[in-house]
């Protein structure tokens, strides 16, 4: 299954879990440590809560490797190696603007200089 269909495939559960507001954001050809992310808001935090532990239980037989996932109140983190998805309340999602600064990242705004 290639990159697009993984994230289809992510994007299509989380929506049919009732996350909100869900994003792809597209980073192969910056330098970021993902290829792709997905930003969706969540309920609450019980709600960022069962859609990661739903998400292991649909993602991991369809080969999908969960490396990490880090919880806190308002935001879960779960990182596929390639794919990161951020799951967040909408205060919280407010208050950090994640998809402002991958917006501009996926634009090349924060090109790195290479040293000489």
């Amino acid at each position: 299954m290639n990159m697009d269909e993984r994230v289809e495939r992510i994007v299509a559960f989380l929506d049919s879990k009732k996350a909100e507001e869900i994003e792809s954001f597209n980073l192969e050809n910056v330098d970021y440590l993902a290829k792709r992310v997905i930003i969706a808001n969540s309920l609450g935090a019980k709600h960022s809560a069962s859609l990661a532990t739903q998400l292991k239980v649909e993602l991991k037989p369809l080969g999908e490797d969960f490396l990490h996932v880090d919880e806190s109140e308002d935001w879960v983190v779960i990182d596929l190696g390639d794919i990161l998805i951020h799951l967040m309340t909408s205060e919280a999602r407010e208050i950090y603007s994640l998809e402002d600064f991958l917006t501009e990242l996926s634009a090349g705004k924060f090109k790195t200089q290479q040293l000489t």
